[in-house]
């Protein structure tokens, strides 16, 4: 179905596979389309509870692929306001493609190895749960290229890791290897190898999946609005969207499942 990726899906688990080995994951404008059609398309399929998204190859992901970046120069050819209008839609379409990850409404857990370059960690900033090997490393490549990082990073890392190693990330590109990774808070947790990692998160995805529905979903939007609210604010949040599902099937099975447990 997809030409860059594969999905497979399992006991309500879908893996999302980047399948681009031959250019190290890197992805063009046919694979940022089809990343954003895989997500929405997973967001609305109720088989679906928890995504995995991981990469085929060497490693995770290379980030913006160079026929992509090239495609930039022949703007130079559009007179302006044109020029800056179009450049202006194009970053806007290409933050989409990244933004429908976090705009799932079930949890995505990114499983890395190797490099997650540039675009990658665009990629796994806008997941919830992050894993990778002990080989991965992370590194914000686009000041090495003349570039500000444009897709999501310079804005969500700093939500889950402090603003000043992202800062010093930013403004050298400095790699980040997995045990530091996991001491800032960019990855939960990472394992020796990508089987055992595959392993681990398989394990995570499952515990997962067999919570309530409701109440995961609802835990990420709560999660992410509070990330971004203030606490008066997120708390009137909580209670309108408790009061909505506080009598939700879910909710009575599991009182009634609680029920059970106590006599």
């Amino acid at each position: 179905m997809y030409k860059h990726f594969r999905v497979e899906v399992t006991q309500w688990v879908a893996h999302v596979i980047i399948n681009r080995p031959q250019k190290a994951n890197a992805l063009h404008q046919e694979a940022w389309i089809e990343l954003k059609a895989i997500f929405d398309n997973l967001d609305g399929d109720g088989s679906v509870r928890v995504i995995v998204l991981s990469g085929e190859g060497k490693l995770f992901c290379a980030g913006i692929d160079l026929e992509l970046l090239m495609s930039v120069v022949e703007f130079e050819k559009i007179p302006e306001p044109q020029r800056t209008r179009e450049l202006y839609e194009m970053i806007l379409h290409l933050q989409a493609c990244v933004t429908a990850i976090e705009k799932c409404s079930v949890p995505v857990i990114a499983a890395i190895h190797n490099g997650c370059i540039g675009g990658g960690l665009d990629i796994v900033a806008a997941c919830d749960l992050r894993y990778c090997t002990a080989d991965a490393y992370f590194t914000i490549k686009e000041i090495d290229m003349g570039m500000v990082a444009d897709l999501g990073t310079l804005q969500r890392l700093p939500k889950f890791v402090k603003p000043a190693v992202v800062t010093e990330m930013a403004f050298t590109g400095r790699h980040v290897g997995a045990a530091e990774a996991r001491e800032i808070g960019l990855v939960n947790d990472f394992m020796d190898t990508k089987e055992t990692m595959m392993a681990a998160v398989q394990q995570m995805a499952d515990t997962i999946a067999s919570k309530s529905p409701i109440s995961i979903r609802g835990t990420k939007t709560i999660l992410q609005h509070t990330r971004d609210h203030g606490v008066s604010e997120a708390l009137e949040f909580m209670a309108r969207w408790n009061a909505s599902k506080l009598l939700s099937p879910d909710l009575k099975a599991a009182f009634q499942a609680v029920q059970k447990k106590k006599t």
